[in-house]
């Protein structure tokens, strides 16, 4: 049996204090690090992906390009591309932008409390996306994708309409 991967427990100053399982990490709302990738083509469009509907979080939602957890002693960087490529099927230079903490409450008792990396990439092809975690994509301009969350906040991932809430100017390239 695959050994449960871990995720890397933070302070608020986001300084590693421990590792624990993923799952249990949801289930008891403790802090960890995270990212969230945004990849924008030259026309100031965003690459959404929508979630595998089998997800145990957040299933079938539109979200940023990809998101996950960096493993112990990987870079945000490396961790960054080690999930563009497992979910998109690209990799592409990445650069920090903002970091911030969130709490958010699921439906199915699990909550998300992460410290999260928001990293941008430029990318111009289509993506050859995993079947496994992703369900489609699209392009869709920034602003667009702006006003659209508030439309229909119930169609995107709760850390996805928090980063565009506080962080939307920080999105570019």
């Amino acid at each position: 049996m695959k050994e449960e991967e871990k995720v890397i427990l933070v302070n608020e100053n986001d300084e590693q204090i421990g590792l624990m399982p993923k799952l249990e990490a949801h289930q008891k709302a403790v802090l960890h690090r995270a990212f969230s990738v945004f990849v924008i083509n030259n026309k100031n469009e965003l690459m959404l992906q929508q979630r595998a509907h089998h997800k145990y979080h957040s299933p079938g939602l539109w979200t940023n390009t990809c998101c996950s957890h960096q493993r112990d002693g990987e870079s945000n960087m490396d961790a960054g591309k080690r999930r563009l490529q497992e979910e998109m099927g690209f990799v592409t230079a990445l650069k920090d932008s903002v970091s911030f903490i969130y709490k958010a409450p699921f439906d199915n008792g699990l909550t998300e409390h992460e410290y999260d990396h928001v990293l941008i990439g430029s990318y111009e092809k289509d993506p050859v996306i995993n079947p496994d975690e992703v369900a489609d994509w699209k392009w869709m301009p920034i602003e667009e994708v702006k006003n659209d969350i508030i439309k229909h906040p119930e169609i995107y991932t709760e850390w996805f309409k928090i980063i565009f809430d506080k962080f939307y100017s920080h999105i570019t390239l």
